[in-house]
């Protein structure tokens, strides 16, 4: 039961991602169609962030009332509606009508499955379910830059992934009485082999930390900036990579666009090896390593060469210094805070997640407007630099308290 569960939630992981890169790989094409200057996509990955952040803070609330099996699937169905609302939108007004149930469809399903998972099964399974999100993630910008490539234009690519997302919105429905049969049988361990080390199978969910109680507790406010810190950058990346390629390095918009994606295939190969050895290693320097690499691939993608291949190797040395680092700050929150605040405190640090998600694309657009988009890479060292800080200030805080 728990296996045929868990292989559900991969597939609903590949649905979470799909979505989240064909705004940055289909824009260099898309704001030229819809006659809107290149900072819009800013605009655009503002509110489907702010949608996200609303769901997520109302995730624990609602997944409560109705359970996490039909929260993931209409979640899944009101992206698949959005995506294909984007497909049929010859103005860009009506894009920003439809990122909003874009973003309020993944807010909750995210939230809801990184909680389900913590409470049902190993640790190891969150990095290599948020590898699965890279699956979904690096298979749309390839479809976007084969819908330009032949000529269907970006919108055919929004209308197979609505189409995608439709479908395994229907597996998710037929799915929804076996999450329920794993709530029932949760408390009993020898039905649930792989119990994730930071949760209480027996604890009642009921009676959650208040937020302000949580906000309160040392070290709190660390994360939360590192968090912003770390999605800042990976939605910055997402979003302008393939554009900075069109413009900084005159790579072709089709061949951007797939090239782009290995920012993504960095992220997914890496969280998947992440998994093998995360517990050997432990979050910590997970952490700090990764933050590391997306420094290095920063400054690669930046140098001033002859060449495009030293550019493209910085993706995807960024991406996979990304890969372990959202999955091991969830991870480490029990231990960090324990595991009575850890639900509580996830939940935050998901709408700290989306809010530097928010606010990081649009203002490196505006910044762009400015400075040109050569300023890319020194963006998202700044917020390698701001990330780190925070982590490591946490780890001395952690230590000293004997954690």
């Amino acid at each position: 039961m728990y296996a045929l569960l868990l292989a559900i939630i991969y597939i609903a992981f590949i649905s979470l991602g799909l979505p989240d890169s064909l705004v940055g790989a289909g824009w260099p094409v898309m704001h030229q169609d819809l006659a809107v200057p290149v900072a819009f996509a800013g605009i655009l990955t503002m509110i489907i962030a702010s949608g996200t952040i609303v769901s997520s803070l109302a995730s624990e609330r609602v997944t409560r009332r109705f359970g996490a099996g039909t929260v993931t699937a209409v979640s899944v169905g009101m992206t698949a509606l959005a995506l294909l609302g984007f497909s049929f939108s010859p103005a860009f007004w009506m894009l920003c009508l439809w990122a909003i149930p874009f973003g309020l469809g993944a807010g909750a399903v995210d939230a809801a499955l990184n909680n389900y998972v913590a409470l049902h099964y190993a640790a190891r399974h969150m990095n290599w379910l948020h590898s699965f999100w890279g699956v979904g993630a690096s298979i749309s910008p390839f479809l976007m830059g084969y819908a330009i490539s032949a000529g269907h234009g970006w919108s055919a690519a929004y209308l197979w992934i609505g189409l995608l997302q439709a479908a395994l919105m229907l597996a998710l429905l037929v799915s929804i009485p076996l999450w329920g049969k794993v709530d029932r049988e949760r408390a009993r361990p020898t039905e649930s082999p792989e119990p994730d080390a930071g949760a209480d199978p027996g604890a009642d969910p009921v009676g959650p930390v208040p937020l302000l109680t949580a906000l309160r507790i040392p070290g709190v406010a660390l994360i939360l900036v590192t968090f912003f810190a770390y999605c800042a950058l990976e939605s910055t990346g997402l979003l302008w990579a393939a554009t900075y390629l069109v413009t900084e390095r005159g790579a072709p918009p089709a061949a951007a666009a797939m090239l782009g994606a290995l920012f993504i295939l960095g992220i997914t190969v890496g969280r998947f090896l992440a998994g093998f050895f995360a517990d050997r290693i432990g979050d910590r320097a997970l952490i700090r390593g990764g933050f590391a690499m997306i420094g290095v691939g920063a400054l690669l993608l930046g140098l001033p060469l002859p060449t495009d291949v030293v550019g493209f190797v910085g993706l995807l040395i960024a991406g996979v210094g990304c890969a372990p680092i959202y999955p091991a700050i969830i991870h480490s929150t029990p231990a960090s805070f324990g595991a009575r605040n850890s639900q509580a405190i996830i939940g935050i640090q998901m709408a700290a997640a989306y809010t530097g998600s928010t606010i990081a694309p649009p203002l490196f657009g505006a910044l762009s407007t400015v400075t040109g988009l050569w300023v890319l890479p020194l963006f998202l060292i700044v917020l390698v630099a701001l990330g780190i800080v925070m982590s490591e200030r946490l780890n001395r805080l952690v230590a000293a308290r004997g954690a």
